[in-house]
């Protein structure tokens, strides 16, 4: 039994140590992008993906772009939140429902405080709209990677074969990283606020997943 114990600890311990290290690379990622860019007014990064992105972009791939960057909308997440946890409640998977509800709202609210604490305006010459948002980071790369980790999460306790689940992931993944791109295309983000964005959603759903794993620990102890 001891021996049991001793495993279990073993484990979690290394697990809580491989998640503590991902958390702190993706939050020192996100400190050097946020001080070069806006610290220090760094822009080779940012010309860079622009001049890279506008000479292997064409009409078609524009109009692709543009329905990725729909999918990333805040209204569209909104809805597909709130879809996916009426769908969990109604499966009586109550506990998932109201842990991505939580991550969905406090999600939102960690982005806006970023956009006005760093305050960096959007990038000039939009090639649909202009925005009179803020622009660091991007919301839809920080909301859309949230939220495809979520579909990953729930994918995985799933359970179907584990091909199934790392082609969905994979897939997922792919879908955030080029709704993040989209944003680059349209000139709507610089790069920059795009990779600032997927870092801190990493590290928010690390840090979600981990509050959440602590929570259930007490609940199973003190039940």
């Amino acid at each position: 039994m001891k021996r049991d114990q001793k495993l279990l600890i073993k484990n979690y311990s290394i697990k809580f140590l491989i998640f503590a290290f991902l958390f702190l690379i993706s939050m020192a990622v996100f400190a050097f992008v946020a001080h070069e860019v806006l610290g220090e007014n760094e822009d080779w990064f940012d010309t860079k993906a622009f001049i890279f992105l506008n000479n292997h972009s064409s009409p078609v791939s524009l109009q692709i772009f543009r329905v990725l960057t729909f999918l990333g909308s805040t209204w569209f997440l909104a809805i597909a939140y709130i879809i996916l946890v009426v769908y969990l409640f109604l499966k009586k998977n109550t506990a998932d429902a109201i842990d991505i509800a939580i991550m969905g709202i406090t999600s939102y609210v960690l982005l806006n405080v970023l956009k006005s604490v760093f305050a960096r305006d959007r990038p000039s010459l939009p090639l649909f709209r202009t925005l009179h948002t803020f622009s660091f980071p991007s919301g839809h790369a920080l909301l859309t990677f949230i939220f495809c980790s979520v579909l990953i999460y729930l994918a995985w306790k799933d359970n179907r074969n584990r091909t199934w689940k790392w082609l969905l992931s994979i897939l997922l993944i792919l879908l955030a990283v080029f709704i993040g791109i989209s944003r680059i295309v349209l000139r709507e983000h610089y790069a920059s606020d795009v990779l600032a964005g997927f870092c801190i959603g990493f590290a928010w759903v690390l840090f979600s997943f981990w509050v959440q794993k602590i929570i259930m620990k007490r609940i199973s102890v003190t039940g």
